[in-house]
């Protein structure tokens, strides 16, 4: 459909059948006049149905497809928070120098609105300069390694197309992951290497932290009872637990 020879041969084709049995009818009831009144009359008609079909139908339909899109992709990140995102959420905000700002921005509680939710995803936008001092990056290289599978599994999904920013997260995560194996020790490392291993720490943390926030947001205002069991396990918290009290 994409190439335009093939849309003026079908056009072609379409318009000359018009003609051949317009031909047809006037040769079998002879009768010019009331074929070109009806024919003006379906004229007249044309440009509400192209405004009906062309442009309403045509969005609606569009608008049903990118709505069964993002739910598809929100399924995604759901499955990537369940398996990655929460333990490496953990990791990281332990090693956090600011892990007490980081905590008063973002424990999300049942009573938040839009407003607290714009607030801070506005903090964790601008959340580029933390540092990790206390990151075991061997133990979070191991972690991220044994997860590369899964990673992949997700990267070769289609719906990443329609999601822009996770897509920016996975490729920071996986960006990580090489920086981080391909060191034969991670031990004793120079001031320059260790700062540059926690800008890509920071990069995939700030992607994190925005992604988490959007899911989050969709939970609360489509799946009650997902958003009601992240607000008790998120590490965001002081005290995280599954238990409900």
């Amino acid at each position: 459909m994409k190439n335009p020879r093939y849309l003026i041969v079908l056009a072609g084709i379409l318009v000359l059948s018009s003609v051949i049995l317009f031909v047809i009818d006037y040769l079998i009831f002879g009768d010019l006049r009331n074929n070109l009144f009806y024919l003006f009359q379906d004229l007249a008609f044309l440009p509400l149905q192209v405004l009906l079909v062309g442009i309403i139908v045509e969005r609606l339909v569009t608008r049903r497809e990118v709505e069964e899109k993002i739910s598809k992709m929100n399924m995604v990140v759901g499955t990537f928070f369940s398996e990655v995102g929460h333990r490496l959420s953990c990791l990281l905000l332990e090693a956090a120098d600011d892990k007490t700002k980081i905590l008063e921005n973002l424990h999300v509680v049942a009573s938040w609105k839009q407003p607290e939710f714009k607030k801070a995803l506005d903090f964790a936008k601008k959340e580029t300069q933390t540092q990790f001092p206390g990151m075991n990056l061997d133990e979070l290289k191991a972690f991220l390694i044994s997860k590369r599978t899964f990673l992949l599994a997700l990267i070769e999904n289609p719906n990443l197309l329609e999601h822009e920013r996770f897509t920016d997260l996975l490729l920071s995560v996986f960006h990580l992951t090489e920086e981080l194996e391909s060191r034969p020790s991670l031990a004793n490392l120079p001031p320059k290497d260790v700062a540059h291993i926690g800008a890509d720490i920071s990069r995939a943390y700030q992607y994190l932290l925005v992604e988490w926030l959007d899911y989050m947001q969709h939970l609360k205002a489509n799946y009650p009872f997902l958003y009601s069991h992240y607000l008790r396990i998120h590490p965001f918290q002081p005290h995280p637990s599954a238990i409900v009290e």
